[in-house]
């Protein structure tokens, strides 16, 4: 059994769908969500859920190594971006390589990059006028939205559509597919040695 950490931002629904999800899978299970908001519904959400939560400073993230020691204390194998808003450090990025997925509100590599974020990408899709947009799961690397792509998934983007419903048809994306592109990928993971990920030495 394979324990994801997520970290997020926000409000948390993305979260909450992957903790659901994960709740009564024999692969993997969401052992702890971590968040950079003291007062971010994501915590409350996951704590509903019995699941472990912990806040962090950004001091904690890039200086003391304090956000690194709560992943190795709770043995995480996977972690999982939802809805995070900083740029994840080169200790993380090093000992978790291959092991950090983020999702987008769009078709990357178009309308990404820093603070492309929520509405303001639904926003600068419509004033584009395009005709689709989507999802895009990618690796996590240290630059915003430029890891390698793992899926894309598209919809409609209709001449009537607002941000709003945009947004809609974007978050049904998010949750029909992001859990289970977690999965996949989890169930394909070596094992970890102490140093980081190495492959299974006796399969």
């Amino acid at each position: 059994m394979r324990n994801i950490a997520i970290l997020a931002s926000g409000s948390g629904t993305n979260a909450e769908n992957i903790i659901k999800y994960f709740s009564n899978a024999k692969t993997a299970n969401v052992s702890l969500v971590m968040s950079n908001k003291r007062q971010a519904m994501v915590l409350k959400r996951a704590e509903a859920h019995g699941i472990r939560t912990v806040f962090f400073e950004r001091n904690e993230f890039y200086v003391t190594g304090k956000v690194l020691r709560y992943l190795d204390l709770y043995k995480i194998d996977f972690i999982v971006l939802a809805g995070f808003l900083w740029l994840v450090p080169e200790n993380i990025l090093k000992k978790y390589t291959g092991r950090i997925i983020n999702i987008h509100p769009a078709l990357l590599p178009s309308y990404g990059g820093k603070g492309m974020y929520g509405d303001v990408v639904h926003k600068a899709v419509i004033d584009n006028h395009e005709t689709e947009s989507g999802i895009t799961i990618h690796y996590v690397n240290k630059f915003y939205d430029s890891g390698d792509i793992i899926f894309q998934v598209r919809c409609k983007v209709d001449p009537s559509d607002t941000p709003d419903s945009l947004a809609q048809k974007v978050h049904a994306l998010e949750y029909a597919h992001y859990p289970k592109v977690i999965e996949d990928l989890v169930v394909k993971l070596p094992d970890f040695s102490i140093n980081g990920p190495e492959e299974t030495k006796n399969n």
